[in-house]
């Protein structure tokens, strides 16, 4: 067999890292699912928007043909791994909230690399690149949080989480329009914005309030009662 053939079957390493992080941030969304005990259909909707919406949105804006997740079926692949990883225990969903936040840092740090990546591939203009690769890693996880009914991360203050993924994009552009990046480059600026991540939320690192001097008094996420078939009243 043509290995030629066989090659243009292959992903291509970028396309390879995008994939990753789809299957990190669809992953994200089975387990947010699992927490607010929602179905398999519930799992499969939120883990598809995790893991797509950021990609979807971005194809859309840079007006390059119909978006990868459509474009390629290989795409829905690690969507539906992470829906089965999640329903078989796969990935222990015993910490529901540590892991879920571990994996949607590292599908943050994968999703602002290759989606600034993807945006100057496409020709779009480094700074441009840099604030869709920001989107391409916020809005899955924006997307996710809205649909389950909770307070997205992004605008959490208990933890910067636009900002690293802003850096990495804003690092890839940099890099690119140097002529400095390579794969190894990105690499570390993906380890540097997971690791940078995981930092605020383990010392609560704070971004400034919409309003100087302003203070949250309150939690941003309170409670949401649920329901059972018996009719009883239980909190989540």
């Amino acid at each position: 067999m043509d290995v030629e053939l066989i090659a243009s079957y292959l992903p291509s390493a970028l396309q390879l890292a995008d994939l990753i992080g789809v299957l990190f941030f669809a992953v994200s969304g089975a387990l947010l699912a699992a927490r607010r005990r929602f179905d398999v259909v519930g799992s499969l909707l939120l883990a598809s928007l995790a893991g797509l919406g950021g990609g979807v949105v971005r194809d859309v804006i840079l007006n390059d043909g119909v978006p990868n997740a459509f474009a390629q079926p290989i795409y829905l692949v690690p969507v539906v791994m992470a829906v089965l990883a999640v329903y078989l225990r796969a990935v222990q969903p015993d910490r529901l909230r540590r892991t879920l936040l571990v994996f949607d840092a590292a599908g943050l740090a994968l999703f602002c690399v290759t989606g600034t990546q993807i945006a100057l591939d496409a020709g779009a203009h480094p700074v441009s690149a840099a604030l869709l690769g920001t989107t391409t890693g916020v809005v899955g996880g924006l997307l996710r949080d809205v649909v389950a009914n909770q307070v997205p991360d992004l605008f959490d203050p208990r933890g910067v989480y636009a900002v690293p993924a802003l850096f990495g994009a804003a690092l890839v552009a940099a890099l690119d329009s140097l002529g400095w990046y390579s794969t190894w480059s990105g690499l570390t600026i993906v380890v540097l914005v997971f690791t940078t991540r995981l930092l605020a939320l383990k010392f609560r690192w704070r971004v400034p309030g919409a309003a100087l001097g302003q203070r949250r008094t309150e939690p941003l996420t309170q409670p949401v009662p649920i329901i059972d078939p018996e009719g009883d009243q239980r909190r989540s």
